[in-house]
């Protein structure tokens, strides 16, 4: 069977399920139980004879040879023993649960999955297949996985500009299902690029390291890059399922490419005395922040700063507040321009992200030495937002979009730039004189404001006032919270 057969057979199943109340994230966490058993069983023959550390009774065979009732009941035992184990395996079956009900789909399931031969199957097939999944999962707005989902193209567009070597590390704090990982991974080994033994076992084993909170969510991180040959069966997983701010690690890393959580306040649910769900706000006290707050991208901003290797390099999706917000802002932002060398700063167009009423930028930064000299000499502005239109549904953000900015960018040299209409320079010296340090920087004339026949279609028009009014609430929300403490 081809990929396309292939891909296509998956997703029919899916919606089978659908007709059952099973959505895609959870077809997805099926998919990666049973998957990662059956190339577990591959792995254990010839010629791989690999010891996959997974007890007789609870693998493949021990499934397989199973239908109905009999396979429903060996299934949960199954999974509830694996979630015991340590390692990647412990990870991947971590609290699972039996989210397919109908023991003869459950049955189907496992035949269709048993029927390839997925170990031999190229990487680009497997991984297509996920991410597609992944995509459509994304896509599915009841299921909210849209917020850990960055528009392909930009995480392409980004991982070029960064342009990571071989035998460096990459981190990401808050990396979801992995997309900038597979992005540096093909980055990597494009088909320019001839590394040797000991860089493609560096790339396999050594480069990534991430964080996420989400348990659902990191099973599906470690599966999409299992599918794509990185890591070890047998291994300790490299993505942590842990809160990346509660402290600082130690561990520094050469880049960091990330899109931290939406949403502006960090907190935590309780129950208060009289038996109600109260929010407080989350406050971390880390040593190496200059200062506290409760903003969450402000709070990633500095930890990824921490994180960074001296010359490390950064490229960080962050709302339009960080640029420009007072207090804790601005005194992130003065400390940041004075110790790092924040070069760049992309304005991203609205409509690209499935959050809705989301205004980001990607800020592109290097740590320096914390030698007390002034780092940040100038910051390049693009401009990719006034006059652009883009809706997830009629006018996708795509690769060639971003092009001009690359081109602008200049990932060979970054030092030599020359100025467009879409592409500014401002000297530290003008942005530190600026209200607040503030770096939400346009120039563009918005052509709609003055000519009526400008006005994007009113289809777009009409989502880009639903965004505003969505971003208008979440601030007044914001608000409430605060008064209300």
């Amino acid at each position: 069977m081809n990929a396309s057969s292939l891909i296509q057979k998956v997703w029919n199943f899916c919606h089978t399920l659908k007709d059952d109340g099973v959505g895609y994230g959870d077809y997805l966490e099926q998919l990666t139980y049973l998957l990662f058993l059956k190339m577990a069983h591959e792995y254990a023959q010839e010629p791989y004879n690999r010891n996959t550390g997974i007890p007789t009774e609870y693998d493949w065979e021990a499934l397989r040879s199973k239908v109905g009732e009999p396979l429903e009941a060996q299934y949960l035992k199954t999974l509830h023993r694996l979630g015991t184990e340590s390692g990647k395996l412990g990870a991947i079956f971590f609290k699972a649960q039996n989210k397919i009900q109908d023991p003869a789909k459950l049955s189907r399931l496992v035949q269709m999955i048993d029927a390839e031969s997925w170990v031999g199957m190229g990487s680009d097939i497997k991984g297509d297949l996920y991410e597609g999944l992944l995509q459509k999962n994304a896509e599915d707005t009841k299921s909210g996985a849209g917020q850990y989902f960055t528009p392909r193209a930009l995480i392409q567009a980004m991982v070029e500009c960064i342009n990571p070597q071989p035998m460096k590390t990459i981190a990401d704090p808050a990396c979801g299902t992995g997309g900038f990982f597979l992005g540096a991974y093909n980055w990597l080994t494009r088909p320019s690029v001839n590394l040797d033994k000991n860089q493609k076992q560096f790339l396999r084993d050594k480069t990534f390291f991430g964080n996420e909170i989400v348990a659902s969510t990191r099973r599906m991180c470690l599966m999409n890059l299992f599918l794509h040959n990185i890591g070890e069966l047998d291994s300790e997983p490299t993505v942590e399922r842990a809160d990346a701010l509660i402290a600082d690690t130690g561990k520094r890393y050469d880049y960091v490419l990330a899109n931290p959580p939406f949403g502006k306040k960090s907190s935590m649910t309780f129950t208060n005395e009289e038996g109600e769900e109260d929010k407080d706000a989350l406050i971390y006290e880390r040593q190496d922040f200059w200062t506290t707050t409760s903003n969450k991208q402000l709070n990633f901003l500095q930890h990824i700063i921490t994180m960074l290797k001296e010359n490390g390099q950064a490229a960080v999706v962050l709302p339009d507040n960080v640029l420009f917000e007072g207090g804790a802002g601005e005194k992130i932002r003065r400390k940041m321009l004075e110790t790092c060398d924040v070069h760049t700063v992309l304005r991203l167009p609205t409509g690209i992200f499935y959050a809705q009423g989301v205004k980001a930028n990607v800020v592109f930064f290097d740590a320096k030495p914390k030698d007390g000299q002034i780092h940040t000499k100038g910051v390049w502005f693009y401009d990719l937002r006034t006059n652009k239109h883009f809706t997830l549904k009629n006018r996708q953000l795509k690769r060639e979009d971003l092009q001009d900015f690359i081109d602008c960018y200049n990932p060979q040299n970054r030092h030599q730039r020359t100025e467009s209409e879409c592409f500014k320079y401002f000297s530290h010296d003008e942005l530190i004189l600026r209200d607040k340090a503030n770096l939400d920087i346009f120039w563009l004339k918005d052509d709609s404001l003055d000519n009526l026949d400008d006005l994007p279609p009113p289809d777009i028009l009409q989502q880009e006032i639903i965004e505003h009014l969505e971003a208008a609430l979440m601030a007044f929300r914001d608000v409430a919270i605060g008064l209300a403490r």
